[in-house]
């Protein structure tokens, strides 16, 4: 039977390992950091991609992985950048969206992840709801020094946001159902 810490996080972003170690640790599931750069198909579903990417990652290592893919979702842009959100931090990054967003500023941040162990493939979600801020605030990576979550003033840039992001929401319910399947294997 695999043990807890017999899961692998795929992905070519170090902080997001990062984040997903810090959260799985407190969960009490080890995980362990395979750097690789996946195929990402273009798709509208983060579900797709993460499914997608999960199945390419469990052909490279033959073991148990999970993927991550995540999107922010601005309500005034119907939803852009979306499942896109990686390129276009990379093309306009923070101050190319705080350009476009002008009177909405309302925003979903949403987390998909991806298990699979060649036999089953599953997806895990978590959304948190909140609006861009009108100035970069705070220091931290991608998206999160312009998202401030409802009910909060600062951005997750500001915040401890291992315990309230939309990744610590997907992670949380990968969790709770991987330790549960491996008390049942």
């Amino acid at each position: 039977m695999p043990e807890l810490s017999d899961v692998y996080f795929v992905s070519s972003n170090h902080h997001k390992f990062q984040e997903v170690h810090s959260i799985l640790d407190r969960l009490h599931i080890t995980v362990r950091y395979n750097k690789a750069t996946l195929p990402e198909i273009q798709s509208a579903s983060l579900y797709d991609i993460a499914r997608h990417k999960a199945a390419h990652a469990y052909t490279l290592l033959s073991s148990p992985v999970i993927v991550e893919d995540a999107g922010l979702f601005i309500d005034e842009l119907n939803g852009f950048p979306g499942p896109y959100s990686s390129f276009v931090f990379d093309t306009i990054g923070n101050e190319g969206i705080l350009n476009l967003v002008k009177s909405d500023r309302s925003a979903t941040f949403s987390s998909v992840v991806a298990y699979s162990d060649g036999h089953t493939q599953k997806c895990f979600s978590g959304n948190i709801h909140g609006m861009i801020s009108k100035e970069i605030m705070g220091t931290g990576w991608g998206y999160d020094p312009i998202f401030v979550p409802d009910g909060s003033d600062s951005t997750l840039a500001q915040l401890d946001k291992d315990s309230l992001s939309h990744r610590h929401l997907s992670l949380e319910s990968f969790a709770a159902w991987f330790t549960s399947h491996q008390r049942t294997i």
